[in-house]
């Protein structure tokens, strides 16, 4: 019994060596095996793939980051699948990254802390991925274009100066939801996105707009003769000018010769002032307030004699060509046998298509009157033609004097009688009576909605009749207020 005790004991340390051996090696097989699979609680772009291998990795990112994206449009509800908008996974650098985690430890220092349970630190791998942003916005653009509401502009009422009122919309806002779905498309988890919507103001009806609403009410009137149409927004520096003749377009270019009649003074005050300094004398100040407000013609001549006494309307000339204007003249004063200082043809009154038999003493054209309008707001905010063409004598304060002067000019019809009571209007009139054939306005309208120039002229081959003629010209005058104040 003592003889086998021993070898008992050797036997059962042998077995005990054995059994470790066995289990350090089924250790090492598992070690192994995990060793060759993803580290557990290892992340790439946000998937858990530990445990796993390469193959179900990959297939494990694809499922996940091809999942549609649920596009809300209020009660609409849209997939987006991510490969319509070219997103693709860089799945060879994010397995490259992972493949360096597993191998980079030493395998028996891993092996020991999974022998012990340690878990091995291990890091989140980013996303590496793209997507095209012109596709996702043409497939945002088609969906806005589908559910979108857009506004509606104001639109005129036929046959009426007046226009109905624009209603808002909803619109998408595109920007907001490129990044919006962006980043959705790069997210494992979550991918709904509600669009952004905006609420949308309605749009001003353009220039166009205007333009058929005014030959539809010169139509609507019955009016067969010739009118030409100037207006310019002084905020956007936006342009309409037509020739409208027996209802139909005609052409303006170049743009047609009238007689000007008291409008020419605001010429006449446009070259007083180049010549003479604001504050005004009193006696010059006192016949420039009667020529502007009572249009009367012997306060325009005394203050052209200041000018020059034989040539002084010539003089006026002078000033508004050096500004560009060709065919705006005086060529004689006002008084009765004034003589005709000289004979200007001008592109406005040697067209062979048509001929206004405009005064040959004093002419104009609707968008030269109006251009000269709109050099002299520019100029009272220290900018434009005037001040770039006479810098040391044309002023600012000088030319926001002139536009009081045409303000006091209140005679209640032609533009003052299409604006509501109260708007400011610096204008000028003038036609010529006996018969009654040329009639024109010409001013700068100053509204909530916007300050614009409007100058109209009307010319018929027979004589007009005062209460229809103004009154059409006023709601002409009407449309173009209403344009700029539609909401």
């Amino acid at each position: 019994m003592r003889r086998g005790g021993p070898d008992i004991l050797r036997l059962v340390s042998i077995g005990l060596i054995l059994a470790a051996v066995a289990l350090l090696f089924f250790q090492m097989v598992a070690y192994s095996s995990q060793r060759s699979r993803m580290p557990v609680g290892l992340t790439i772009a946000g998937v858990s793939v530990g445990g796993l291998d390469q193959t179900e990795a990959v297939e494990r990112l694809l499922q996940t980051y091809s999942t549609p994206v649920e596009l809300h449009y209020g009660d609409q509800i849209i997939l987006l699948s991510p490969a319509s908008v070219g997103f693709t996974l860089d799945t060879e650098v994010m397995l490259a990254a992972a493949e360096l985690m597993r191998t980079g430890t030493d395998f028996w220092g891993g092996f020991w802390d999974y022998v012990w349970r340690r878990p091995a630190t291990v890091e989140s791998i980013p996303l590496r991925a793209e997507f095209s942003r012109s596709q996702l916005e043409a497939a945002l653009l088609d969906i806005a274009a589908r559910y979108d509401e857009p506004p509606l502009p104001s639109r005129p009422i036929p046959g009426t100066p007046s226009f109905r009122p624009g209603e808002s919309g909803t619109v998408l806002s595109l920007v907001r939801a490129i990044e919006l779905v962006g980043e959705i498309l790069t997210s494992p988890a979550n991918r709904r996105v509600v669009l952004p919507v905006v609420s949308s103001q309605p749009p001003p009806p353009s220039m166009a707009v205007l333009e058929t609403l005014v030959k539809q009410n010169i139509d609507v009137a019955g009016f067969d003769g010739l009118a030409v149409i100037y207006v310019l927004d002084l905020r956007t520096g936006n342009e309409m000018h037509f020739s409208y003749f027996r209802n139909a377009d005609f052409s303006s270019v170049p743009d047609l010769a009238f007689t000007a009649a008291s409008i020419i003074k605001i010429g006449i005050m446009t070259s007083f002032y180049q010549h003479f300094d604001e504050p005004l004398e009193e006696e010059a100040e006192t016949w420039m307030w009667a020529m502007i407000t009572e249009s009367e013609n012997g306060p325009a001549d005394w203050l052209m004699e200041q000018l020059d006494e034989e040539l002084g309307p010539l003089m006026v000339t002078e000033t508004l060509q050096a500004v560009g204007l060709e065919s705006t003249f005086l060529a004689g004063y006002f008084y009765l046998g004034a003589p005709l200082l000289q004979i200007y043809q001008t592109p406005g009154n040697q067209r062979p298509d048509i001929n206004t038999q405009p005064d040959r003493y004093n002419q104009t054209t609707a968008s030269e009157i109006g251009i000269l309008l709109g050099d002299i707001y520019a100029c009272s905010q220290g900018e434009g033609t005037l001040i770039a063409v006479y810098p040391e004598q044309i002023t600012p304060e000088e030319c926001r004097r002139m536009l009081a002067f045409l303000s006091e000019n209140n005679i209640g019809i032609l533009i003052e009688a299409g604006v509501p009571e109260g708007t400011r209007v610096a204008h000028k009139h003038g036609w010529t009576s006996s018969p009654m054939e040329t009639l024109g306005d010409a001013g700068i309208v100053f509204t909530p909605g916007g300050d614009y120039v409007f100058s109209l002229f009307f010319w018929n081959t027979r004589e007009m009749i005062w209460q229809p003629t103004s009154r059409l010209f006023s709601d002409i005058s009407e449309a173009v207020y209403n344009y700029f104040n539609t909401n």
